[in-house]
This record gives C-alpha cells, structure tokens and sequence, in this order.
C-alpha cells in the first residue's frame, strides 16, 4: 500500500511540475505577444503592403461604381522600386485602357524624409504635371482610391495606437500628428497576425462618423509574399466604390533605375508593360 502511495505522490508531482511549465510557456508566451508595440506592427504592415521583394510589377483593373450603380473601368501597369529596404521607393502607373486615358502616366518618387515627388502625364494635352502635396488625398484618376493610396501614407505622419489584438488581428488606431492636414480625424486598421497585412481601414471624421473604407477582399501568395489581389475602397459620403484587382503580380525582375526617370512620363519602358 505505502509503494502504491509513493508512486501515486511521484506521478502527481511530476503532473503538477509539467503543468505548471506548461503554463509558464503560456504566459511568457502571451507576454511575448502583449509586447509588440504599435510602432512595430505599423512598421511591418508598411513592408508587407509597400515593400515586398526588390521590386514589383503587375497588371491591375478598376472598377469605380456611383451611388447609381454607373461603372467606369480603368486598365494599367504598375512597376515598383525599391531604392531601400523600408525607406525611399519609385513607382510608375501606365494606363492602357479606356481610351480617354490611354497613355496617361502617373510616376512618384516616394521620400520617407520629404513630401514625396508625384508627376501626372496627360497625353491629350500633352501636358507633365506636377501633383503637389496637398492633392495627395484627392482621387486619383477619378477613382475612390487617392494619389497617396498608390504609394502608401508615410507611417510617421500619424501616431499609432494599439487598442487590442484577438487570435488573428491587431487593432490599431491612427491620429494624423497635424490635425486638420487631411480629411479625417483618425483612422483604425484591423491587421493580420500572419501576413501583417492591414484587412481593414476605417476612417472618420471629428464627430466618429466613418467616410472612408478601404478592405481587402482577396489575398494569395507570390514568391513567398502574401500579395493582395483584389481590394474596395467605398466612399461613405457618396455610396460609391472603386473595386481594384491586380493580376500577374510578379517580384524581384530586376528593374533599372531608368525605368523612373522622368522622361518616362512620355516615353514609358515598353519591354515592362507586359507580363514576361
């Protein structure tokens, strides 16, 4: 009886100690998760959305609808660039398709430490223009999206805060750090644990009224990147919506610089603007 005890007590205690390091694990392993700042899950959305491989190309459609439910389409090329890991970039839009804005170019020089560099080539007037800083938050090319939409806002621009995290997303909340610069108050992101993509952008006004969704509706693999391939930006005001679907994206091709000059504006590099 008393070596049926003895074992009984070694077994408990031996349950006991592997319970009580399992539930260490657990704990440190949520402390782990509960240190993650704002500043490092908006740094690491920034490089999943803007940065993925050394460069990038694909070919992308919109669909912008009215409260009418009337639709546009709009057809282009996207090229990308990256001068450094998280920092300066170049891209460069070439429309093909309707008509009216075939041939219109859209190049911007992104600087983490300036206002980014935005030019607009209109062929139908021949005409190289300049997108000023204050027109990045107007639509571009008479979509929901806007022109900082295309290169992403500057994280620094806003101060981020985390309000909580599930099993599979952060919730942030962001403030512009220059209140009345833009059209919003702040806005909030739901961002994927796994990919650190942002799923959802809501934005609001001063009175906490949202005017402005961005979600991603979509999302595959490419070359080892979680890649967004189809995304809606709803326009709360007006009821209207843009729908944007990229295909063929493609990674690390070896791009020049050339390809970003500004002479590109009206001379685009033709052996980029099909998929190889």
């Amino acid at each position: 009886m008393n070596r049926t005890k003895r074992t009984a007590n070694r077994r408990f205690k031996l349950f006991t100690a592997a319970t009580i390091l399992a539930l260490a694990a657990l704990v440190q392993a949520q402390s782990l998760m509960a240190d993650i700042t704002a500043a490092q899950i908006i740094k690491q959305a920034n490089l999943a959305s803007f940065y993925a491989g050394e460069d990038g190309r694909s070919d992308a459609r919109m669909i912008i609808v009215d409260n009418k439910d009337n639709k546009q389409m709009r057809q282009f090329v996207i090229l990308r660039k990256d001068l450094e890991e998280g920092g300066d970039q170049n891209f460069l839009v070439v429309f093909s398709r309707p008509s009216d804005v075939k041939d219109t170019v859209f190049l911007v020089h992104k600087k983490v430490a300036a206002d980014d560099d935005r030019w607009l080539y209109l062929p139908a007037l021949d005409l190289e223009k300049r997108i000023s800083a204050s027109d990045n938050r107007t639509s571009f090319v008479g979509s929901d999206f806007y022109y900082e939409d295309v290169s992403g806002r500057n994280p620094e621009a806003d101060s981020h805060q985390l309000l909580k995290q599930d099993d599979t997303l952060y919730y942030l909340k962001s403030t512009p750090k220059l209140a009345g610069s833009v059209e919003f108050a702040y806005y909030t992101m739901q961002i994927d644990k796994r990919s650190f993509l942002p799923l959802l952008i809501e934005y609001f006004d001063d009175s906490d009224t949202p005017i402005r969704r961005v979600e991603v509706v979509e999302v595959t693999e490419v070359q080892g990147h979680p890649t967004v391939l189809k995304s809606k930006v709803s326009n709360l005001k007006t009821g209207g919506y843009t729908l944007l679907e990229f295909r063929r994206p493609a990674y690390d091709l070896g791009m020049d610089d050339s390809v970003f000059t500004v002479r590109a504006l009206r001379n685009p590099p033709k052996n980029w603007l099909s998929a190889k």
